[in-house]
Formats: structure tokens, C-alpha cells, sequence
């Protein structure tokens, strides 16, 4: 909200945003996840490049979106069913990291979460939309971007990440 009234404040004075002048181009399906430092939420701060060497689940959410909030249980049932082949983490966009504190106390989450606190991450995988769930592998590769939310931890959404990531059953 804050940064929305920034940008509306910025366009009535003339200014132009930063991101305006020196767009960010978001990763597409193929492209390599950059070494980006991670503001943890309900754990210690890391970086991006800490997650290399196996495959890695990232979720795009929010605390006031309704889809990302419902399918953040399946993630975390996913998480504790998986035997430490993949990891999964999530990235807040919210704009008060109390918020998103709040929903993940409320939640009970257990995967680490941590928060997009200049939306480098939101622009960087473009999250245009809310949820984004991106599926990367070992070597930071970006394998799929899965837009809206899905039930991770049913026999169908499984199997896709097994096979995505080329992981036995």
C-alpha cells in the first residue's frame, strides 16, 4: 500500500521511480537464480545461493491474499513428507513484515520464510500475480513458474515435482 502511494505521489510530482528508469527483468524458465540476500521472517537472514545443491521450491505470497494463504498448508505437508530431497521456502511480499509474522505464527509454518522487503524477489521471479510457486533445481536453474495456488501435496502435485526435479518416487 505504502509503495503504491509513493509511486501515485512520484507521478503527480513528476518524479519517475527508480525501477522506472532501470526496469528489472524477471527470470524466465531457463534462466539462472541470482546470489539475492533473504530477510528471514521466522527464522535467521540467508541469501539465495545458500539453497544450491538441491532442488528448491520458492512461494511468492501474502498475507492478505486468500489463494496464497490456502495453499500454504499443502506446501508445508509437502515440505514434511519430502525425505530432504528438495527444499521449500516461501517469500512474503507483504509490506509490514508484522503482518506477515503474524500469519505464519497463526499458520504454525515450520519452512523458512522470509520477506521481500524491496520487492527485488517479486520483480526478480515476476510475481505479477499472487501465488507464484517456482520450482528450481540443484544448480539454480529455473525448471517452472506455477501462477495461482494448487494443493502441493496430492498424488498429482508430487509426481510433477519428482519428475521435474528427476527424483525417484
Amino acid at each position: 500500500m505504502v509503495r503504491w502511494i509513493l509511486l501515485l505521489l512520484m507521478f503527480i510530482f513528476g518524479a519517475e521511480p527508480a525501477l522506472a528508469a532501470d526496469p528489472v527483468r524477471s527470470l524466465k524458465v531457463g534462466d539462472i537464480l541470482p546470489d539475492v540476500p533473504l530477510t528471514g521472517l521466522n527464522g535467521p537472514s540467508s541469501r539465495t545461493s545458500a539453497f544450491r545443491g538441491k532442488p528448491l521450491i520458492i512461494n511468492v505470497w501474502a498475507s492478505w491474499c486468500g489463494p496464497c494463504r490456502q495453499e500454504m498448508a499443502s506446501l508445508e505437508r509437502l515440505a514434511w513428507q519430502d525425505t530432504g530431497r528438495f527444499s521449500v521456502i516461501g517469500i512474503s511480499t507483504d509490506d509490514y513484515a508484522g503482518k506477515a509474522r503474524a500469519f505464519l505464527a497463526l499458520s504454525h509454518a515450520t519452512v523458512a520464510h522470509y520477506i521481500d522487503v524491496q520487492l527485488a524477489l517479486e520483480h526478480l521471479l515476476g510475481a505479477d500475480r499472487l501465488p507464484l510457486t517456482v520450482l528450481v533445481d540443484a544448480d539454480g536453474r529455473v525448471l517452472e513458474k506455477v501462477y495461482g495456488a494448487r494443493v502441493w501435496d496430492g498424488e498429482p502435485a508430487v509426481a510433477f515435482v519428482e519428475r521435474l526435479f528427476g527424483l525417484a518416487p
